[in-house]
C-alpha cells in the first residue's frame, strides 16, 4: 500500500437544511453524512456497505462535489477538492468519475450512445474528432461491447449492457478514481457477476482506484480490499475486508453480515433481525446513534458517543466492544466470539431469526 493515499477524507459533513414557514427559514438539519473519515490508496477499493438512508451515496456524490458538503476535508492526490473551483475542478473532475445505479435512468434516451460518451470528450476539449472516436471504441472494447453500439441509443440495449456503456462513459475521460454507486444492485444475479468481474478486471488492467457503494454484503466481499460499515451518517466499523467478514465487532455489523445468505453451513449464522425503526438523521439520538436498536445498549450507550478503538487497523466505534477487546488484550476474534454470544442471548426477545429488517 502507498504511504500517499490517493483519496483521503477527513470528517466530512453534508447537511441539508429543513426549511418551514412563509419565509422559508431553516428549522434544522438532515444530517445525511456527519463526521465521516476514510483513505484509500491507490489501486486498493473500499467497500461501503450499510442499510438504505444511511448516507452512503450522499458520501460518494460529496467527494466529487456533486452534492457540495459542509463541512470537513477530501483530498484527491493530495489537492484540497472543496478548495477546488473552476477550470482546476473541471481538471480534477476529469481523474475522478462516478457509475451510478440505475442504468435506465443514468443515460439519456435521446442521445446516441456516440454522443452519450462523447460528452465529456467535448466539455474537457479532448482530442480531435479522430482521437475522440477512438477513445470511445477502446472505452466501449473494454467494457466487452463493440463500436457498432455508437450508432444506436440506450433503449436497444439490455440492463447489463446499458450498465457496460455507463462504466465506458466514465473510462472514456482515463480517470484514476471511480465512485461505484450500487451498480449492480439493478441488474439480474447472474448479470451482476459479468459486471463484477469487469470491474475486477478493469481495476487490475488500468489501475484504477474504487469507492465501492453497496448494500450487497456478497459482493463487497468478492471485490473490496476494506470495508466501512455506515449507520445514520456516520461510519461505526473499517476495517480490512477478510478481517471484517472474520471478526466484526459492532452489533450493527453483526446483523447485518447474519442477513447474507451463506451457502456453506458452516459459514451460516443465525438471522438476527434488530427492532424499531432507524431514528431520523435531523434528529438523531444522543450517544450512541445506534443505541435505541441495539440489543446490547447499555446507559453509557445512551449517554456518551462511543469513541473510536483501534487494534490492529481494526476500528470500531462502540462501548460494548470497546470493553470486550480490553478484556481479550486486544484479539479481535476473541472479542467478536463474544459480541455474538451476547447478542445471541436475548434472541426469544429483542432479536428474531428469520425475516427481513
Amino acid at each position: 500500500m502507498s504511504a500517499e493515499p490517493l483519496l483521503a477524507v477527513s470528517g466530512l459533513e453534508t447537511h441539508f437544511p429543513v426549511r418551514r414557514g412563509l419565509m422559508r427559514r431553516q428549522v434544522g438539519s438532515v444530517r445525511a453524512v456527519d463526521g465521516v473519515s476514510f483513505a484509500i490508496a491507490k489501486r486498493r477499493t473500499l467497500g461501503l456497505v450499510g442499510e438504505s438512508g444511511c448516507g452512503k451515496t450522499t458520501v460518494g456524490r460529496s467527494i466529487l462535489r456533486l452534492v457540495e458538503p459542509t463541512g470537513g476535508s477530501v483530498r484527491f492526490a493530495g489537492i484540497d477538492v472543496r478548495a477546488t473551483h473552476g477550470s482546476a475542478l473541471a481538471a480534477l473532475r476529469r481523474r475522478m468519475q462516478i457509475v451510478f445505479q440505475d442504468p435506465y435512468g443514468s443515460l439519456n434516451p435521446r442521445m446516441t450512445i456516440r454522443a452519450i460518451l462523447e460528452e465529456g470528450l467535448v466539455i474537457h476539449r479532448l482530442g480531435t474528432a479522430a482521437e475522440r472516436l477512438e477513445r470511445m471504441q477502446r472505452a466501449l472494447e473494454r467494457t466487452g461491447l463493440t463500436a457498432a453500439a455508437l450508432g444506436r441509443y440506450p433503449h436497444e440495449f439490455s440492463g447489463g449492457q446499458r450498465q457496460r456503456i455507463a462504466i465506458a462513459r466514465a473510462l472514456v475521460l482515463e480517470p484514476e478514481f471511480l465512485v461505484l454507486d450500487e451498480p449492480v444492485s439493478a441488474l439480474d444475479v447472474s448479470i451482476q457477476a459479468q459486471v463484477v468481474n469487469l470491474l475486477v478486471e478493469l481495476r487490475e488492467q488500468l489501475g484504477l482506484t474504487y469507492l465501492f457503494i453497496s448494500h450487497d454484503l456478497s459482493v463487497v466481499e468478492y471485490l473490496a480490499d476494506e470495508v466501512a460499515v455506515m449507520y445514520l451518517g456516520r461510519i461505526v466499523e473499517h476495517a480490512a475486508a477478510d478481517a471484517l467478514y472474520r471478526a466484526p465487532l459492532h452489533p450493527y455489523t453483526r446483523a447485518l453480515f447474519s442477513a447474507v445468505p451463506r451457502i456453506d453451513p458452516a459459514r451460516r449464522s443465525r438471522r438476527i433481525v434488530l427492532t424499531g425503526d432507524v431514528p431520523s438523521p435531523a434528529n438523531p439520538p444522543p450517544g450512541c446513534r445506534f443505541h435505541p436498536r441495539c440489543p446490547l445498549a447499555e446507559r453509557v450507550c445512551r449517554e456518551v458517543d462511543p469513541p473510536a478503538t483501534v487494534v490492529a487497523g481494526h476500528t470500531v466505534h462502540c462501548h460494548v466492544a470497546a470493553r470486550e477487546l480490553e478484556k481479550a488484550g486486544g484479539d479481535a476474534e476473541t472479542a467478536a466470539a463474544t459480541v455474538a454470544d451476547m447478542m445471541a442471548r436475548p434472541l426469544a426477545g429483542t432479536l428474531v431469526g428469520g425475516g427481513d429488517s
